[in-house]
Order: C-alpha cells, then structure tokens, then sequence
C-alpha cells in the first residue's frame, strides 16, 4: 500500500513573525529554498509520491509556488475555506483527496527517518492510528508522550507529568475513519484526537532515535539552516 501524506501547512507561524507577515511558512527560505522544497525532497527519497497541502493562511501562494507537482511527488491542495479548521478539522476537510489510510505530517518538521519502516509498523499493529516518538527528554520541545513497553501510556500537550519524557516526532499514520466520524467543517485540534484515541488503546507506538527538524521558530530555522547546508544532496 502506497501511502498519500497530508501535510498540515495551515497555519498563522506566529513564532516566524515578521517573516510570515507577507508569506506562510512554507515558503520560507532555508538554505536558498523554500522549506517546502526541502520537505518534498525529503519526502520523495524515502519512497512517497503523493502528498495533500491542508493550506489556510496565504495558501495560495504555496499553490502557486509549486503547483500539480514537484520535487517527483504528485501535489493536491485541501483549503481551510472562510475560517480556520485547526489540525483535526483540515483533515477531515482533505479525506476526498485522501484514500483509506495517510501518513500525516506537520508543516514545519523535517524528518530525516525511513517512512516505509513507519508504515510496516502501522501494518503489523492493527490499529486505526500509529504515533512515532522520540525520547527527547525535554531537550528541543515540551516532552508530551509517556511511553512504556513499546506502547503510548499517555499523551497529553496540556496536561504534562514527569513520566512524560517522549514527544510526539511530528510522523502519525492514520485511517480515514478517525476523522470520516467528525462533521465536516468542523473546527478541531488533531492532538485532542491523538489523546482519545491513546485513552481507548487504538494508537500504536513507534519509537524513533533520528532527532527531528523543524522551522517553526527562528532557533529551529537557524539549526535547520545549518543541517541542510552541510548534509549532501538528497
């Protein structure tokens, strides 16, 4: 099964302003490109072909910008519409683009790990959904995961406790009946649907030890910067 990935590029980027004044954040530049070049890249080499843009904030400008395809991957383009639909809520607008099952992927992570090892795991838990996890031990983020015995214990971005020393990677997997159940044009969080899912036992772990990259705040931009200046072309 060749999996389409939803990339969550909706966003205000309000930690970028005032770079994302006048542009969304991925079109930023990082190492003489937009983000989304490095991303897509990124994407295409560890074997997918096939990705929907949710896009509300200057959306357009990222249509414009890469249009039906780039970078080998075949794009699609799923709009917030009059108002914002949050994580969850974009989702649900973009499952007619979707198919059965997507990885679903946050707009400023560059994740350098092997996407079809993620998807093997999530063919072999039987679950509805599947989080990669990093043991960050609040290193580059808020840790927000408990995780134990090779399962998530508990996942919480609100309410964190000190058992809590793996984040969510920013990778998920997911089938579209999660969010076929939600009402269209609704507005909802994804990590709402992350925490119910982990309290009913229907998300599956995957941990990871490939730290990840993100371009969300301008310490990440920086960091980002430098590991795309350095590492050789994908």
């Amino acid at each position: 099964m060749d999996l389409p990935i939803a990339i969550l590029a909706g966003g205000l980027a309000t930690r970028l302003r005032p770079i994302t004044e006048r542009i969304p954040k991925a079109l930023v530049s990082v190492a003489g490109e937009p983000f989304l070049a490095h991303q897509l890249r990124l994407l295409h080499s560890r074997g997918i072909r096939r990705a929907v843009l949710c896009v509300g904030y200057l959306g357009e400008m990222i249509e414009r910008e890469f249009g039906a395809s780039a970078h080998g991957l075949e794009l699609a383009y799923s709009f917030d519409g009059p108002k914002l639909l949050g994580t969850g809520g974009a989702l649900r607008q973009a499952l007619p683009l979707l198919g059965e099952a997507f990885y679903v992927l946050y707009g400023d992570s560059y994740l350098p790990i092997d996407y079809m090892a993620v998807a093997d795991a999530w063919k072999k838990s039987g679950q509805p959904a599947l989080m990669t996890v990093f043991q960050n031990e609040g290193a580059w983020d808020t840790s927000n995961v408990e995780f134990a015995g090779g399962k998530i214990v508990r996942y919480d971005k609100r309410d964190r406790t000190p058992a809590m020393r793996h984040i969510d990677y920013g990778l998920s997997i997911f089938t579209r009946e999660v969010f076929a159940q939600r009402s269209a044009g609704e507005a909802f969080d994804l990590a709402d649907v992350q925490r119910e899912l982990v309290q009913r036992g229907a998300m599956a772990g995957l941990e990871v030890t490939q730290r990840f990259y993100e371009n969300g705040s301008h310490a990440g931009l920086a960091e980002l910067e430098k590991l795309l200046q350095t590492q050789k072309p994908l």
